[in-house]
Formats: C-alpha cells, sequence, structure tokens
C-alpha cells in the first residue's frame, strides 16, 4: 500500500474524477483524499518509494484533466499544506482549532518548518495564501447571493463585516458590494491561486 501525492485536486469532484481515473485503470484506491490517494500496486524497479508503482496511463489520464503526480518530497509537503488551507476554509467545524494547529495535524511537521518550506517554494507565507484562498471563497459565495455579507463574515469567523469588506478590498479592489453588483463577476478557479 502506498501514497500517492496529486496536484491541483481542490474540490469533491477532483476526488471523485481521480477516483474514476484509477478504476478505469484496474486499480481500486483504498482511500482518495485532497491531494492524496492510498492503493495497492506493483513495484518497478528503478523509480522512488513513493512513485515507483503509478502506471504511466494513470499519469498520463491524471494530467489529461488537470492533474499531476507529485515526485518532489518537499512539493507533496507544500501540496498538503495547500489542500490543507482549502479544506480549512471551506469546511466550518475545522475552525474550531487554529490554522497552524490544524495543518501541523495534517502534515505531522511543525508549523514553523511548514511555514518556512511554503514560503520559500510558494513566494508568500501560508497566512497571505489562506488571505487569497478566504476571499476567493468569499467571492463565491457572494456570486451565488445566497447570503449577506453579514452571514458570509460570520460563516468565515471575521470578526465583523467591516474586517471582511476591508480584507476582501485589499485583495480585489472592490468592496464586497460592488462585487455583488458586477454583471461578471471573476471567479478564479482555486487551484489557480
Amino acid at each position: 500500500m502506498g501514497k500517492i501525492y496529486i496536484k491541483n485536486m481542490v474540490c469533491p469532484r477532483c476526488i471523485m474524477s481521480v477516483r474514476e481515473i484509477f478504476r478505469r485503470n484496474g486499480i481500486e484506491p483504498e482511500d482518495v483524499q485532497l491531494g492524496v490517494v492510498t492503493a495497492s500496486f506493483q513495484e518497478t524497479e528503478g523509480r522512488d518509494r513513493e512513485s515507483q508503482t503509478v502506471p504511466d496511463t494513470i499519469r498520463r489520464d491524471l494530467e489529461a484533466c488537470g492533474f499531476e503526480i507529485i515526485d518532489d518530497r518537499r512539493a507533496r509537503i507544500v501540496e498538503e499544506i495547500r489542500t490543507g488551507v482549502i479544506e480549512y476554509i471551506r469546511n466550518p467545524g475545522l475552525r474550531q482549532m487554529k490554522l497552524s494547529e490544524f495543518l501541523q495535524e495534517k502534515c505531522m511537521k511543525e508549523y514553523s518548518a511548514l511555514s518556512k518550506l511554503f514560503t520559500g517554494m510558494r513566494g508568500m507565507t501560508i497566512e497571505k495564501y489562506c488571505i487569497l484562498q478566504k476571499v476567493e471563497y468569499v467571492k463565491e459565495l457572494l456570486f451565488y447571493g445566497e447570503l449577506s455579507i453579514s452571514e458570509i463574515a460570520d460563516l468565515l469567523h471575521y470578526s465583523s463585516t467591516a474586517h471582511l469588506s476591508s480584507q476582501f478590498k485589499s485583495v480585489t479592489g472592490l468592496t464586497p458590494t460592488q462585487f455583488r453588483q458586477l454583471k461578471a463577476p471573476s471567479l478564479s478557479p482555486i487551484d489557480t491561486i
């Protein structure tokens, strides 16, 4: 049984797609989560332990859908941090703990080491990345128009609507109200942030 780390998995539909790719290639994964698949493969000589058993057909099928197997250990950790931030923001139950505690638990490494690695490889802090993901989620919630700005602020644990508005404007250049009034607001795919 081995873990395969996959880049660009950001939502439940990605999990379903990746699971289907493995099944189409005759492999039933034991578990599929954001950024990681646990499955059994035959061993292949000349490859490192994490990627040694992934058939080329699965690699090609994943790449055709915009996913990518991560062979580098440091890149795997950064992807685990990235998917952890997305998971943390979009799952209200997780926000009972601090982001740093959640990432330490998820990655099983000290937060200071995770922060240094992420900043070095992504060119921004985990906190800045978290803000960008939060703002993108706020844009999505505003786009659908089901929640008021104060309900969105509560959902995302902002201290006030003024704090949400300030952070939103510093990233987008617009207030949440201005964004909501746009005829064609722009949403960014969360895997490109």
